[in-house]
């Protein structure tokens, strides 16, 4: 039996060693790499700018072969150099969003700015990276946007930017501030707003201004913990002080302090007469309205 067995495995390595004088199979071709600089030769333009670009870094040479930062994205290019074939080279304007996506994110992808990549609204929209960014963009400090933030935002959401027009709302005309202060592009944290930043790890963003108003509160008011700051206020703009959804508080009040047995408020006591103007204001006395540590009826 041993014999037997010693047979095959000698019948098999015979087969498998190779004969003599025959060629071993060459390996397959690699694609070959042309250097940043065999790239400048005809994207002069380009490359020029790109030496300001903070992904010029992607263009050390590696031991005694020229840069190739270029060919970090569009991939090996010594056959498009030689041929001016543009199928021979990676064309980000020929991919699928999600292809395109794919490559930034191999050097991106640990950045903390898109952790949250699987929430983000614009990547199921097919938004990809080269929609808003210009990669080859050589101004300095402008995250290579293809505009300022603000107008780069309004170019696919015009309602939001014409409510910044309205006389109560955000300052973002004097760059104060802008859509990014509040907004994460890239996806935020919660899967419920997933495109706002979040404020003290999981609180709204509202509250990286107005910190004042965070809890949590011995005596919380309900709006605040189950629909947050916009059950109240149109963040973007609003015809009416403070930015509330109704032109006068007790109206907003009213909405939930009513008879009604579906809302979460409690009827007002019957002194409060609302045809005298000083029950008008409810905030005059509930100066707490965002929630209280002292007292549940919200009073100062």
């Amino acid at each position: 039996m041993n014999s037997f067995v010693h047979l095959l495995l000698w019948l098999g390595l015979a087969f498998s060693a190779p004969q003599s004088g025959t060629p071993a199979l060459a390996p397959a071709s690699q694609p070959q790499y042309a250097g940043s600089q065999e790239c400048a030769t005809c994207h002069e333009d380009l490359s020029n700018a790109f030496r300001k670009n903070t992904h010029i870094r992607l263009d050390r040479p590696v031991a005694s072969e020229t840069g190739h930062a270029c060919e970090s994205c569009h991939g090996p290019g010594k056959e498009h150099a030689e041929s001016a074939d543009i199928t021979k080279i990676r064309s980000f304007k020929t991919l699928t969003p999600q292809r395109s996506a794919s490559f930034c994110l191999d050097c991106h992808q640990k950045d903390a700015t898109h952790s949250n990549r699987l929430f983000d609204v614009h990547t199921r929209k097919s938004v990809t990276c080269t929609s808003c960014h210009s990669v080859h963009n050589a101004a300095p400090r402008t995250n290579l946007l293809t505009k300022t933030t603000t107008d780069l935002c309004a170019s696919c959401h015009p309602s939001a930017r014409a409510r910044f027009n309205r006389p109560f709302s955000h300052n973002i005309k004097a760059d104060i501030m802008n859509c990014a202060s509040c907004h994460a592009p890239h996806g935020g944290s919660s899967p419920v707003r997933p495109q706002l930043l979040a404020s003290h790890a999981n609180d709204n963003s509202c509250l990286n201004c107005h910190g004042d108003k965070r809890g949590p509160f011995t005596f919380e008011h309900m709006p605040m913990k189950f629909e947050g700051c916009a059950g109240c206020h149109e963040p973007h703009g609003s015809a009416n002080p403070r930015m509330l959804v109704r032109s006068e508080v007790r109206q907003l009040c009213l909405e939930c302090h009513t008879n009604s047995k579906s809302t979460f408020g409690r009827t007002p006591p019957a002194f409060h007469d609302l045809r005298s103007e000083r029950f008008r204001n409810c905030t005059i006395c509930h100066t707490k309205i965002h929630g209280s540590h002292t007292n549940a009826a919200f009073l100062r």
